[in-house]
């Protein structure tokens, strides 16, 4: 009960951290001037257009993982598919992500998205070993 509890915290965190980045994904969309927070900071302010219509595949697939963690740890009732493949799949793009991040040119990218990125791996990753 106790485990259940950690293991679904962990992912109620990744998939609030997973939602939230998507929210700054369609923010960017938009024309939010947040460019140095990502593709490796290559761009200040706003987004190039074509890099910004990127950002919609993006944050749909950072909402679909979300919902995957939230119902492969049971908080979410949905048995329309197996989870367990998928959150392995996500853990291991997770890590690229977070070593992509960590390794930006842009400070702001390695500051703020680097530890989210993290946090998020780590959510799968107790997800992936203990569900």
């Amino acid at each position: 009960m106790r485990e259940e509890i950690i293991i679904q915290s962990a992912a109620g965190i990744g998939a609030v951290i997973l939602a939230g980045i998507a929210v700054f994904q369609i923010l960017l969309l938009f024309g939010a001037p947040w460019g140095e927070y990502s593709w490796g900071g290559k761009y200040r302010g706003v987004l190039p257009r074509v890099h910004r219509w990127m950002c919609l595949p993006a944050a749909i697939l950072l909402i679909l993982m979300a919902f995957v963690l939230l119902v492969h740890t049971d908080i979410l009732a949905a048995d329309l598919f197996p989870t367990g493949i998928l959150v392995w799949v996500m853990t291991i793009f997770l890590g690229i992500n977070t070593l992509g991040n960590a390794a930006s040119r842009s400070r702001g990218e390695r500051l703020v998205m680097t530890p989210l990125s993290g946090i998020c791996l780590l959510s799968c990753l107790l997800a992936a070993i203990f569900e």
